[in-house]
């Protein structure tokens, strides 16, 4: 390793700057392989990087760093206090973006790992922005770990500033580009903080060997981590929860501690001339965060847009990932209006908290409640109007625990959560063939919130169908994020022109060691050249049709087989003459390049139909045709109302996926499924 040199041209610190500092140099640790007989403060070859405090007995770091341990378990050696001799304790990596290194080349970001100590022990942690970006250019600071004189680790900080990005933030793979005078190996994993804010915004990922810099990734993509598939019964089941509970309950425990006469990250904020948005001072915002961190996080990233939905503001879905927790909400409303307004929308957003839907409830979740109540109540009588402490007042007492509703103030922990249900959502993705470049295509993604649609990402570019899956994997993944419930996972539409039904996006699997898109979740086909006919009796056909098969009972039909021989599709006419509850099912599909089947089922849309069942062409089919007629009646006149069809295809796909003889008979089965009228336009990115 190199020998960094003494000195430099930075002019230095001043005094509120020299303390965020040393606080952020507290917090940065080493990471080493966990090697018998391995000394604290040796550097004998078993040193893999840095990594910093984000939460009590949690480290953040790099997944390059993190995962060249040993089976996923590292050690982590940090100083206990200032000038004090160094601890070592075992970590084990809980998570990592992504899990693995590709075949070839470095590790493609995010490159972030979270590490879990073994044991409990005494340290102190980082501050952690919650902005959804927080890296933008203007003066930052690293920290990490290197060689120094002599081959012994030295603790280094340095300044450095933001000068742009690499990559796409539509793949996810965006880092932010830095520009320092003295980057060495080792320090790959060590904090980036921001110095006019004093909070963590990145982790330092690579150093460039031809310029006097690297790169970093920011905080927030931390909310990238998997979501958890069964709703969550304890802060625990979630990691990424469970993180930021700890930090921001941590940060409150220490501001708030009368004992304690240490600075904290809130008092040197306020010595920078820091504001938490446009509303609240940085101890005001510790508060707020802790006590927030004391409720059951959101059951969504769904039902949190919708919070923020109410309040009236558009959460911006472009390049940035979508937010989690109570603390990344917050993080949201700082972008709010200047003034009363701002403070007042943040007050309503912890009512909304006070009252959401919980995943689960403990003893404590009432405590939680009336402990946020206060906090607004008191803020609101120091600063806002006696209309809005009344506005305020009577929220609190329209809420679960409102005068005669005793009998829900202590729910057991045991207690399953009744949930209402919801409107289906939908994640949709629209594939545009290139005419002038065969195989290759132009995709977008929305988020469909009932009635709400948000762009995720797009791009014209020309994709080859080949890399499809690899390349939409962030953008999809952001979106299902948004969508998904526990236990029920959006609606996966894909929109592509007729001569496209062959392609099996249900079978993509993002990533590429995960369980196919089928599996997962229900995937649909809507086809983006099928409309309405000429006339206006059509058009209030084709509606009067959908509309009776989402109100039931739906009856199976299958056009182009009979006695197990082939049969032409019937004219359109035909078609439009069968019962408004009928769901043409087409047993012989042949494929875009069997004329007859392209052209059955292109009369089939003609004629109207927004739900259709058909077997890919090349699917293994063990059934005879008989035995798939019976059971596909089974299945769509069981299922009673079409928008049940989506998830019974899904449970077929994830039958066949585990084995089950008894669902054999489904393998290649697929659901065109959507209004076959002109669907409103999506909204479209601003070109930049």
């Amino acid at each position: 390793m190199t020998q960094p040199p003494g000195g430099g041209a930075w002019q230095g610190p001043n005094g509120a700057e020299s303390a965020l500092m040393s606080l952020v140099k507290d917090a940065t640790v080493r990471i080493h392989r966990p090697e018998p007989g391995y000394a604290p403060e040796g550097s004998d070859g078993d040193f893999l990087g840095s990594g910093f405090f984000i939460a009590p007995s949690w480290v953040l770091t790099c997944a390059h760093v993190a995962m060249e341990g040993r089976g996923r378990q590292v050690n982590v050696v940090y100083k206990a206090a200032r000038g004090g001799d160094a601890v070592r304790v075992g970590g084990t990596v809980v998570a990592a973006l992504p899990e693995e290194r590709p075949g070839t080349g470095g590790w493609p970001a995010p490159d972030l790992a979270l590490i879990q100590l073994v044991r409990p022990v005494e340290h102190p942690c980082v501050y952690l922005s919650e902005r959804s970006t927080g890296m933008n250019r203007g003066a930052y600071y690293f920290a990490g770990w290197a060689a120094g004189g002599a081959g012994a680790l030295k603790r280094l900080g340095r300044e450095c500033r933001v000068v742009g990005t690499v990559d796409d933030w539509a793949d996810g793979d965006e880092q932010v580009l830095i520009e320092a005078s003295q980057l060495y190996a080792g320090m790959s994993g060590g904090p980036v903080v921001d110095l006019a804010r004093g909070e963590v915004v990145g982790v330092l990922k690579s150093r460039s060997t031809d310029t006097d810099g690297g790169t970093a990734i920011g905080v927030e993509r931390l909310r990238t981590l998997p979501v958890p598939v069964r709703a969550a019964t304890a802060e625990s089941d979630d990691p990424y929860q469970a993180v930021f509970h700890a930090h921001d309950r941590y940060h409150a425990d220490r501001h708030n501690n009368p004992v304690d006469d240490e600075e904290t990250w809130a008092d040197v904020q306020r010595d920078l001339g820091t504001v938490a948005g446009p509303a609240l001072t940085p101890q005001q915002r510790v508060d707020l965060l802790g006590r927030l961190a004391k409720l059951p996080p959101p059951v969504s990233t769904r039902s949190l847009l919708d919070i923020l939905g109410d309040l009236g503001y558009g959460y911006r879905t472009v390049g940035v990932p979508a937010p989690r927790g109570w603390r990344d909400g917050l993080g949201v409303l700082y972008d709010a209006r200047e003034g009363d307004e701002a403070l007042e929308r943040i007050l309503r957003y912890c009512m909304s908290a006070i009252s959401a839907e919980r995943p689960y409830v403990v003893p404590s979740t009432r405590l939680a409640e009336d402990a946020l109540w206060d906090w607004v109540r008191e803020t609101a009588e120091d600063r806002l109007r006696r209309p809005f402490r009344r506005e305020m007042a009577r929220l609190r007492n329209q809420g679960r625990y409102a005068p005669g509703t005793e009998h829900l103030r202590t729910p057991e922990p045991a207690d399953e959560p009744v949930r209402p249900p919801k409107a289906p959502t939908f994640v949709v993705l629209h594939l545009e063939p290139r005419a002038w470049q065969p195989d290759h295509y132009d995709w977008r993604v929305v988020a469909r919130l009932s009635a709400v649609d948000l762009p995720v990402t797009e791009n014209y570019q020309g994709t080859r169908s080949d890399e499809l899956p690899a390349r939409l994997g962030a953008s999809l993944g952001k979106a299902f994020r948004m969508c998904d419930e526990p236990d029920n996972p959006a609606i996966l539409q894909v929109v592509v022109p007729s001569a496209l039904l062959d392609l099996e996006v249900e079978k993509w699997q993002l990533p590429a060691d995960s369980l196919p898109l089928g599996v997962l979740r229900p995937v649909v086909v809507r086809c983006a050249d099928s409309g309405p006919g000429p006339s206006d009796d059509a058009d209030l056909e084709h509606e009067a049709r959908w509309n009776r098969l989402r109100r039931g009972p739906t009856r199976a039909a299958v056009l182009d087989c009979d006695d197990e021989m082939r049969v032409p599709v019937p004219v359109t006419a035909k078609l439009r003459g069968l019962p408004y509850e009928t769901v043409p099912v087409l047993c012989r599909y042949g494929g875009r390049h069997d004329t007859q089947s392209v052209v059955g089922f292109a009369r089939v849309l003609d004629a109207g139909f927004g739900v259709v069942l058909w077997r890919r062409p090349k699917a293994e089919r063990p059934a005879s045709c008989t035995e798939f007629h019976l059971r596909v009646v089974d299945t769509v006149d069981g299922a009673v109302v079409a928008d049940r069809l989506p998830r019974k295809i899904q449970e077929l796909r994830k039958g066949v996926r585990e084995g089950r003889p008894d669902m054999f008979w489904s393998d290649g089965i697929a659901l065109v499924y959507g209004d076959p009228q002109p669907p409103p336009p999506d909204p479209l990115l601003q070109a930049p």
